[in-house]
């Protein structure tokens, strides 16, 4: 990409983008770009940390795995290389991501930080304006943008009474690495989701004494029926049945391979895993082991956190634990609606109000992706779409006998050449 000099008077500085711009260089971004390259579509992707995939790369525990098997999680047109194993390391999916931009020549433009994005009615554009430390204060501006900063932009930290006063460390689960350095410790996770259950096993394993707080009902599944992945077991079944009759099958192998958790205090929800995922976006805990902890007692499973004093939690059912740290299992949310202006295409919960499959497209040339709540298929499914989408009318734009009317510009404007 070539950026022609501009006068240096006018702030802030501003880009004619010949293309859409992307917003994030996660996966799912990565997924756009890789696809709207092989459709000869030029575009832009501002990332506001110094790498690719940041929550990947930085927020993430050295234990982590992918959940699912490998190929419910590659992205378009690259598989991942044969010798990995059926669930790749955190370690090893990243090297998968690096590879991914390289063979495809994806590079974002790092350091950006989008303050405002909004489509001006007027000129039919979308004006986006950014910051950065090495470039300062920038407005791109083209007809398309892609959003795909993903449904784990920010941290999600709920108001717990006097926590604010305790003494001992707080950490949120995405500044947790290992628990080596909480061996002999007494620490209470709270959230008993994917990263609540492996945070709480890799505290074990590391000589700490966990506590999981388990406030509501939640489905713990098998990660594996039989040999073959649950997900993959799920994704057959539905292809010949209804979702209803698929919940009830899940929670019966669930209870013949799992048995019955009430009893340590795990209550299963009325609405069955996948009914609830598609509606609600809870995803059930697939067990990598935590569960033979919870039945040893290495984990112990508390109801949820009333309050914090400076050493200790008092809970739900009157009693109370001395701690000597707290991690925060809980969760991420989407940041758009902190950014995203003057569309009602994405909702106050930061997600695309119209229901999947159909919530990558909206109007004025807005699209998103990541935002399916079905993981890296989802996305990667929505990638190929918009660039599909994209690549249409961009051949019929460029096509060399179509006389169209210049293009809207500005005076003020940088000339950006892929």
């Amino acid at each position: 990409m070539v950026l022609l000099s501009m006068d240096s008077l006018f702030s802030p500085r501003c880009v004619w983008v010949n293309g859409p711009i992307i917003i994030g260089a996660g996966p799912s971004g990565l997924a756009v770009g890789a696809s709207l390259r092989e459709q000869g579509v030029p575009y832009i992707m501002l990332e506001r940390e110094d790498c690719i995939a940041s929550l990947w790369q930085k927020r993430t525990y050295d234990r982590l795995k992918l959940h699912l098997p490998k190929q419910f999680c590659q992205l378009p047109r690259m598989p991942f290389p044969a010798d990995y194993p059926e669930y790749p390391t955190r370690r090893q999916f990243i090297d998968y991501l690096e590879s991914y931009a390289a063979a495809f020549d994806v590079k974002p433009e790092f350091g950006s930080t989008v303050q405002s994005a909004r489509y001006d009615e007027t000129s039919g554009l979308w004006r986006v304006h950014s910051s950065s430390a090495a470039s300062g204060e920038m407005e791109y501006i083209g007809r398309w943008l892609v959003v795909a900063t993903g449904e784990n932009a920010e941290n999600v930290v709920p108001d717990i009474p006097g926590l604010d006063g305790f003494a001992g460390e707080v950490a949120h689960v995405s500044e947790y690495k290992s628990g080596e350095k909480y061996k002999g410790k007494r620490v209470l996770v709270v959230g008993c989701g994917n990263s609540g259950m492996e945070v709480s096993l890799d505290l074990c394993d590391h000589g700490a004494l966990p506590s999981m707080v388990v406030r509501d009902a939640v489905h713990v599944l098998p990660r594996e029926v039989m040999g073959k992945s649950t997900f993959e077991l799920a994704t057959l079944l539905m292809a010949w049945l209804p979702l209803w009759f698929v919940d009830k099958i899940m929670v019966f192998l669930s209870w013949i391979i799992l048995g019955n958790l009430a009893g340590f205090g795990i209550r299963r929800p009325a609405i069955g895993p996948l009914t609830l995922k598609n509606k609600y976006g809870k995803t059930p805990v697939l067990d990598t082991g935590a569960l033979a902890k919870i039945r040893s007692g290495d984990i112990t499973v508390v109801p949820g956190v009333s309050r914090f004093t400076k050493s200790r939690a008092e809970l739900t059912d009157g009693t109370a634990l001395d701690l000597d740290a707290v991690v925060m299992a809980t969760g991420y949310r989407s940041n758009v609606p902190q950014w995203l202006q003057g569309t009602d295409f994405f909702g106050k919960d930061g997600y695309p109000t119209t229901a999947f499959p159909n919530g990558w497209k909206g109007q004025s040339g807005l699209y998103s992706v990541g935002f399916t709540r079905r993981g890296l298929s989802g996305a990667s499914a929505d990638a190929v779409r918009i660039a599909k989408d994209l690549g249409q009318v961009w051949r019929e734009e460029t096509k060399p006998t179509t006389k169209r009317a210049a293009g809207a510009c500005h005076r003020r404007c940088i000339s950006v050449i892929f």
